[in-house]
C-alpha cells in the first residue's frame, strides 16, 4: 500500500536532520526492549539454586516481563498521545532502572516477578512503543530505512548484553549485576531525551481575517455556530477516550487483517529461536557449538534489518510493502519446514544463516507495514492495540512448542508446526491484502463517481 500522503500530517516530516538522532535514540530504546528479557537468562541458573526454585518458576521472570511489555501497549499509546514520546521513554527508563535495582534486594521469586517482570516489563513497554511512533513523525520518504535501522538495535544489543551479563555475573554475582544493570538501563532516559517533538505550525488556533474582521476558526474544542447561536459541541465518553486511544481502528479493514495475520504468525515466531540451541544439543553437539548457532543467527539478523529497510524504501517495493511483508513471513516458515532436513553441524549453521535473514526481514517490516496501513497519526493507537492482542500468542507459542517436544520426543515436530503456522499466516496476509487493495480501489472509484455526479448537478443548476 502506498505511504500515507503528507497532507494528513500537520507538517511535512523532515526525513533527516535531527531525525537521525531520533533513530539513534530509538535504536537504543528498542535494543533494550527486545534484548533485555532474553539476556537475563544468564542469571537464571544461579537464582534457581539460591531460591530453590524450579526451572519453570525461573522462566516465568522473562515471560512476565515480555507479557507486561506487550500488555502495556495501550497504556503507552494513551500516554504518548497525551504527552508525546520523550517523557514516556524517560519514564520507562526510570521504571526499568528502579525495577532492576529493587530486584537486587529480593529474597523471593515473587519479589523478582513484581520488580523485574511487572515494573521492568511496563518500563520496556514505555520504551518500545514511543520509539517506533516518533519515527513516523520524522520520516516519510525514508521511513522504511529509518525503521530498519532502529529495529537493528535488538540483535546488536542481544549480542552485546549477553557477554556483558556473563562478565558482570562472574565479577559481582546476580545481585550486584542487577544493581549495575539498573543503572545501565537509565541510558534509556538519554535515548528518550533525543526524541525531540516536532512542533506543528500554528494554524487552527490563529486568528484569520474575514472581510477585515478577525475571526477564530471553529474547531472541535471551540463553540460551533448553529443558526446564529453558539452551541458547545458535546462529546460522549467513548469519543473523549478515542482522543487518547483510537478504538475506531477496529473498524479499519487493513488493521483487522494485520492483527489477525500477526496473531497467527506469533504462535510460531519466537519458539524456533528459543529451542535452536536445545535442538542442536539433541543432535549431540556440545554446548558451545549449539550456542554459537544463535550467535550466527544474531550476527546475520544484525545486517538483515537495515538492508531490508533499504530494500523496502525503493520505488519498486515501497508501494507493495504489504506483499513484501507476506513474502518475509512465508520465507521464514519455509526455513523452519526445511530445518529437519539439515544434516550435521554445517546444515544447522546454514539454517541459522537463512533463519537470521528471515527473522530480520520480518522484524524490520513489522511496524513499518502497520504504519503504512493506518498512517502516522493513528499509528500510536494502532501499535498499542496490536501489542495487547499479540501478547497471548507471544506467551503461548514457546510452551506449545515445548509440549510437542515432550509428546513426540523430537524437536523436528516443533519446527514443522512453526513452519506451517508461519506459511499459513503469510498466505493469509497475502490473499487478504489483495482483497483489501481491490476494495480500496473500488471505494476510490465510487467516490470519484459521486464527485463527478455532484459536479454535473451543480453545473445543471448553474445553467438553469
Amino acid at each position: 500500500m502506498s505511504p500515507a500522503p503528507a497532507s494528513i500530517l500537520r507538517d511535512t516530516p523532515p526525513d533527516g536532520g535531527w531525525g537521525w538522532a531520533v533513530v539513534f535514540g530509538a535504536f537504543i530504546s528498542i535494543g533494550f526492549s527486545y534484548a533485555f528479557p532474553k539476556a537475563l537468562t544468564v542469571f537464571f541458573k544461579d537464582i534457581q539454586l539460591i531460591f530453590g526454585a524450579s526451572y519453570s518458576q525461573i522462566a516465568w521472570i522473562s515471560s512476565i516481563m515480555l507479557a507486561a511489555m506487550y500488555a502495556g501497549g495501550p497504556i503507552s499509546s494513551i500516554l504518548v498521545n497525551r504527552y508525546g514520546s520523550r517523557p514516556v521513554v524517560i519514564a520507562g527508563g526510570v521504571m526499568c532502572g528502579i525495577g532492576m535495582v529493587t530486584a537486587s534486594f529480593g529474597n523471593t521469586i515473587t519479589h523478582l516477578y513484581i520488580c523485574v517482570g511487572v515494573v521492568g516489563g511496563f518500563g520496556l513497554s514505555f520504551n518500545l512503543q514511543p520509539s517506533v511512533t516518533i519515527i513516523g513523525k520524522y520520516f516519510q520518504v525514508k521511513r522504511p530505512l529509518a525503521n530498519g535501522l532502529a529495529m537493528a538495535g535488538s540483535p546488536v544489543f542481544l549480542c552485546t548484553l549477553a557477554p556483558i551479563n556473563q562478565f558482570l555475573f562472574n565479577q559481582f554475582g546476580w545481585r550486584g549485576s542487577f544493581f549495575i544493570l539498573g543503572a545501565l538501563l537509565l541510558n534509556c532516559c538519554v535515548a528518550g531525551s533525543l526524541m525531540r517533538p516536532i512542533c506543528p505550525k500554528p494554524t487552527g488556533g490563529q486568528l484569520t481575517q474575514t472581510n477585515g474582521t478577525p475571526k477564530r476558526p471553529t474547531t472541535d474544542r471551540s463553540e460551533a455556530q448553529v443558526n446564529g447561536h453558539n452551541t458547545q459541541l458535546e462529546k460522549g465518553c467513548l469519543e473523549n477516550f478515542n482522543k487518547f486511544l483510537d478504538l475506531s481502528l477496529f473498524k479499519h479493514r487493513g488493521f483487522l487483517i494485520y492483527i489477525v495475520g500477526n496473531a497467527v504468525m506469533f504462535f510460531g515466531f519466537f519458539a524456533p529461536v528459543v529451542f535452536l540451541a536445545p535442538y542442536a544439543l539433541s543432535h549431540g553437539f556440545d554446548e558451545y557449538s549449539s550456542a554459537f548457532l544463535l550467535s550466527i543467527m544474531g550476527f546475520v539478523d544484525m545486517f538483515a534489518r537495515p538492508l531490508t529497510g533499504l530494500m523496502a524504501n525503493t520505488k519498486w517495493i515501497r508501494p507493495r510493502i504489504q506483499y513484501f511483508f507476506s513474502f518475509a513471513i512465508i520465507y521464514n516458515g519455509l526455513c523452519h519446514l526445511l530445518c529437519p532436513l539439515a544434516s550435521g553441524y554445517g546444515g544447522l549453521a546454514a539454517y541459522s544463516v537463512f533463519f537470521g535473514i528471515a527473522f530480520g526481514m520480518v522484524c524490520a517490516l513489522l511496524f513499518e507495514t502497520l504504519m503504512d496501513l493506518v498512517g502516522p497519526q493513528r499509528f500510536s493507537s494502532a501499535v498499542g492495540l496490536a501489542t495487547i492482542i499479540e501478547c497471548c500468542p507471544v506467551l503461548l507459542g514457546p510452551p506449545i512448542g515445548g509440549a510437542l517436544v515432550d509428546t513426540f520426543g523430537d524437536y523436528k515436530y516443533l519446527y514443522l508446526m512453526c513452519g506451517a503456522v508461519m506459511v499459513f499466516a503469510g498466505l493469509f496476509l497475502f490473499v487478504m491484502n489483495i482483497y483489501n487493495y481491490r476494495m480500496l480501489e473500488r471505494e476510490r472509484r465510487q467516490e470519484e463517481g459521486q464527485g463527478d455526479e455532484s459536479e454535473a448537478e451543480e453545473t445543471k443548476l448553474s445553467h438553469a
